[in-house]
């Protein structure tokens, strides 16, 4: 197994170079949708360049180098020259809000900074890393105090191959930002170790063929797609508002690449459903689609199951930046199985373990537990904290031990990972998901869970989703169910109907608060689906 990621690229490139490696959409002139390609043959040669102009400025093997680079063909061949020579991509999401970046940059205290011109002047207007970075790489137009431009390191490097370094398998391969859905973004760090086996778990739990090409609407899982030997195709859209995505710019790029791989967030299967549904738009090529970043929901899997190919079906890995893939399960079995249960208050079954990852289940706790053998797994049925091991689980939070702490459990010479979620395994083994474990609403009849509750009232047609949120201090507090409704619903007529499903089901009986929230509740920026539960939280305690 090869522990550089990048050191398939060459692989590739001896083997099919003239293959598609990746396709990048833009807008052109009339309004048509133009395309800017690199065959295998000339990723690996732009790479290349790119890490001999690397090494010449200083970026060498350990130096942390922050990627502010939109998705483009640079951003492919930066990544790659980067994995090549050995630094350690710092990879944030600049939707994150200037003072979550601030943070998360001063954290990771990189050395050298690679931006387009928009990401240079404002990391010199707000002093992003100002104290650590002393290598800068302009992608684009030369500004004063960019550093040196990207063509300028081309123009300058030989046309030679470039030796990927061969790491260790625990070295330092990228320090990769969580989207903060329960707080402030941490730096989780990535070995090379487990960027290999993600490629290896990732091919095995799909059946991912090489020729294949991808959808690429999120640049992280883009990047692998020419080391499983599919083609990236980039659509036009913004990847950090993957939510406001045009469903016909994902269909061009689609049809014109004939795309057999989808990689979307779950708002984005969402919003492409509901065009397909609209139009009766067939999505002939594709044979999967992956949703990740939180459960796709069941009316969103309805809509646009009837418009893929006999066989093909939405797959929803669970998994986290920390560790992914952890379990896996396809809509088929969700919408003839297990949604009955969803619906009836039992969380939200997240499949089977993938191959070599181990799920337990234990008590609930918010200290840290620093040895595996000071834990007593629950049995099957008993809802717990999910902890899960396996050569995917990260070793820890960069410059962040006292996170590291709560996370991350020794077991021998292995490390468990605390997944931040509560749920339960089943009879049959299966992990199913019940929410966040800071989303719990500590009542005094006992903790409520997000998932189970929120399924129940989204069942309504009138609901488009819903959240649970604590009114009150933990141990106390009060539940109430905020609302967003689909669209031309009226709460008058909504709220009864509210009431009455909390009553029929025992885990909402206790439930007598309900809160008409207006507009779109707030979500995560990385996939526009995670629900800020604390905005939501503070919102609620003002309006109830």
């Amino acid at each position: 197994m090869r522990l550089n990621v990048a050191a398939w690229l060459p692989v590739r490139a001896r083997e099919q170079p003239d293959a598609l490696a990746v396709a990048v959409a833009r807008k052109g002139a009339g309004g048509r949708t133009e395309y800017d390609e690199l065959t295998a043959a000339q990723l690996e040669a732009r790479s290349n360049k790119i890490a001999h102009g690397l090494t010449r400025v200083g970026i060498t093997r350990g130096v942390r180098t922050v990627l502010m680079v939109t998705p483009s063909p640079e951003f492919f061949a930066l990544t790659f020259a980067l994995l090549k020579v050995g630094a350690v991509p710092v990879l944030v999401d600049p939707g994150m809000g200037v003072k979550n970046l601030g943070t998360c940059l001063a954290e990771a205290e990189p050395e050298a900074f690679i931006g387009i011109p928009k990401a240079h002047v404002a990391r010199f207007a707000l002093g992003w890393a100002r104290k650590s970075v002393r290598i800068k790489v302009m992608v684009g137009p030369r500004l004063p105090g960019g550093g040196v431009t990207l063509s300028r390191l081309e123009q300058d490097s030989p046309d030679a191959p470039f030796e990927p370094i061969e790491p260790e398998p625990e070295e330092m391969a990228a320090i990769l930002f969580t989207s903060g859905s329960t707080g402030v973004p941490k730096g989780v760090i990535t070995p090379h170790r487990v960027f290999a086996n993600q490629v290896r778990l990732l091919q095995e739990s799909f059946g991912i063929e090489p020729g294949e090409r991808d959808l690429a609407t999120f640049p992280l899982f883009a990047l692998f797609g020419p080391a499983l030997g599919m083609a990236s195709v980039v659509p036009i859209m913004d990847a950090s508002r993957p939510a406001e995505a045009d469903p016909r710019d994902l269909l061009t790029a689609m049809e014109d690449y004939g795309c057999t791989n989808m990689f979307a967030s779950p708002a984005l299967i969402d919003k492409l459903g509901r065009h397909c549904q609209a139009e009766d738009a067939p999505l002939t090529s594709l044979r999967r689609a992956i949703s990740a970043g939180a459960p796709a929901s069941i009316p969103s899997l309805e809509r646009i199951a009837p418009h893929l190919p006999e066989g093909a079906q939405v797959f929803t890995p669970y998994g986290a930046t920390e560790s992914l893939p952890v379990a896996v399960i396809g809509s088929d079995t969700i919408l003839a199985e297990t949604r009955q249960r969803t619906e009836a208050g039992e969380g939200v079954c997240v499949g089977a373990p993938v191959r070599s990852m181990e799920v337990a289940i234990i008590p609930i706790s918010d200290d840290a537990i620093a040895d595996w053998a000071d834990v007593e797994p629950l049995p099957a049925g008993e809802i717990g904290e999910i902890v899960v091991k396996g050569p995917v689980v990260t070793p820890g939070y960069y410059a962040r031990a006292s996170s590291t702490a709560l996370a991350k459990i020794r077991d021998g010479e292995a490390i468990r990972h605390r997944m931040g979620d509560v749920g339960y395994l089943d009879a049959q083994g299966r992990l199913w998901m019940c929410g966040r474990k800071a989303h719990r609403v500590q009542t005094s009849q006992g903790p409520l869970f997000t998932v189970p509750c929120e399924a129940i009232f989204n069942t309504l047609p009138e609901v488009r989703r819903t959240a649970l949120v604590g009114l009150g201090a933990p141990g106390s507090a009060r539940p109430a169910i905020c609302v967003e409704l689909a669209a031309g619903a009226d709460w008058a007529s909504v709220q009864p109907k509210l009431r009455a499903l909390a009553a029929e089901h025992a885990v909402t009986a206790g439930i007598e608060t309900f809160l008409h929230h207006r507009g779109s509740f707030p979500v995560d920026v990385r996939h526009n689906s995670k629900i800020f539960r604390e905005k939501l939280a503070a919102w609620a305690a003002r309006a109830a």
